[in-house]
């Protein structure tokens, strides 16, 4: 495989970006829907099969402006897959948007060219190893998405685009503040220049740094990036973005964008960990969880459209990621890897299972969307799995993640604990109310030209992985998450 790799005209981690941004400009010139969505699906393929490589062949960690280690290669991969079988679910998705006259045929042309830019700066951000770079990576993917959320140009579209382009900018503001600082901090040690922003100078550095800069350039890195993670109270663009915007950016949101922001997260977290007279990150990460996850628990409650509800589900489960990464310690931020992990794959299985809910019935009311696995029995049972694995329910991977984050947080904070098991069970009463009234009872009408449906492929696929890893979980892949629990202190 090494000598294969060998002969490629650039390596494997320049193919991470090489890929999209090609696609990006020839998915933006190309008429036609079938032709763009057949190339969005084979460039997301190619991205994939060469993260996987990432796993046998790496590029040396101190090399130019990009590097891979065992923390960015669990983003990457994770990544690239959603992305890969969210292009698949798009490709029908959105051609059935374009059939009933919901998208203009130039918009989707739009569409694809978007998919792959946004993946171009998804893989920036998770590769740079310059943190200026990495902020713009993370600017670059929050106005991709900013067009994409508001492709149907309907003006509670265009509000949600507009709300998360706002809030979006004060966040990337506040985390530009927080690099700035960061770099101050280095400046005395490294010297001016590139070397005083480049990752691997800075993480073997950081002991020598001024703790007072690098405490308060965490607290802005927290509020700004943690904006982009979702974290009440900075959360408010992230239910007007799921609901206005297409489906499947709902998954991606969930399911990649989210996580972009949560790694550039631990780096800094990573950094501070360095340094001994440094303020612990953790308390603060710990509070932002729990205030996320018990505030989205209630939240629940309240929704009455159901891509909100599962857009106030991320909040919570972003919050517990949070939560898991605060404690620190090797189960805890194994647990967080491995919960980070299962959410993602969880999550967007579900948003494939709504937006086909949503074609089929032709609204996102939850009061008009009832009896689905009577009326639709495929769907309507792997919606229910979908719910049941992300209230945490065995044998499914989320249950197993959430158990370890609950008892490595008994062995050391019972009080914080019992904050904990609380919001889960807000979240799950109201998870498991919420299913019960779509998944049962009389069904309501449903739309009798609903067209194509997307492919159900990318739905199983993804539950069966999660259903897998609540069951086993392969020793190299346990051995690399400790590896990277292990780095983060």
């Amino acid at each position: 495989m090494s000598a294969l790799l060998s002969m490629l005209p650039f390596a494997p981690v320049d193919a991470l970006l090489v890929i999209p941004a090609t696609a990006a400009v020839l998915l933006a010139l190309l008429p036609g829907y079938k032709l763009g969505a057949h190339i969005n699906v084979i460039a997301t393929s190619l991205t994939f099969v060469f993260a996987l490589t990432l796993l046998i062949d790496r590029p040396d960690p101190s090399a130019g402006y990009l590097f891979v280690d065992d923390l960015n290669v669990v983003f990457i991969v994770l990544g690239t897959f959603v992305s890969l079988t969210t292009s698949i679910f798009s490709s029908s998705y959105i051609g059935h948007e374009l059939e009933v006259g919901k998208l203009k045929p130039h918009y989707v042309r739009f569409y694809h060219g978007m998919y792959q830019a946004l993946a171009f700066a998804m893989n920036l951000g998770l590769t740079a190893n310059n943190i200026g770079l990495m902020w713009v990576a993370v600017e670059l993917a929050t106005l991709t998405t900013v067009l994409m959320v508001g492709l149907y140009r309907t003006q509670a579209a265009l509000e949600a685009a507009w709300k998360y382009f706002i809030l979006g900018s004060v966040g990337i503001a506040l985390a530009l503040f927080g690099t700035i600082l960061i770099y101050m901090a280095a400046r005395p040690v490294i010297g001016e220049g590139h070397d005083a922003m480049v990752w691997t100078t800075l993480i073997a550095n950081a002991a020598k740094f001024s703790p007072e800069l690098l405490n308060v350039a965490f607290v802005f890195l927290m509020l700004g990036y943690g904006t982009k993670v979702g974290l009440a109270p900075l959360h408010a663009w992230l239910p007007d973005a799921h609901a206005e915007g297409p489906t499947p950016i709902s998954a991606v949101l969930s399911g990649l964008l989210l996580n972009v922001a949560l790694y550039a997260l631990l780096r800094f977290k990573m950094l501070l960990a360095a340094n001994p007279l440094a303020v612990a990150p953790g308390p603060l990460m710990v509070a932002l969880g729990l205030l996320s996850l018990i505030f989205a628990g209630f939240m629940l409650y309240l929704r009455r459209d159901i891509k909100r509800l599962f857009a106030y589900s991320s909040i919570e489960h972003m919050g517990i990621i949070a939560f898991a990464f605060g404690m620190g310690g090797p189960l805890a931020n194994f647990a967080g890897l491995l919960h980070m992990t299962m959410h993602s794959l969880t999550k967007s299985a579900i948003f494939f299972a709504v937006g086909q809910v949503t074609q089929v019935k032709g609204t996102q009311r939850l009061s008009d969307i009832r009896g689905l696995t009577e009326s639709h029995p495929l769907l309507g049972w792997s919606l229910v799995v979908g719910v049941a694995a992300i209230a945490g329910l065995p044998p499914m991977g989320v249950f197993m993640s959430e158990f370890l984050i609950v008892s490595s947080t008994f062995a050391r904070n019972p009080l914080l604990a019992v904050l904990l098991v609380f919001g889960l069970i807000i979240a799950f009463g109201s998870l498991l109310l919420h299913v019960t009234n779509i998944a049962f009872g009389k069904p309501t009408p449903s739309v009798v030209n609903a067209g194509h449906q997307p492919s159900m492929v990318p739905l199983i696929v993804h539950l069966l992985l999660v259903l897998i890893a609540g069951t086993y979980l392969p020793g190299p892949l346990v051995e690399w998450f400790r590896n990277v629990a292990s780095m983060l202190g």
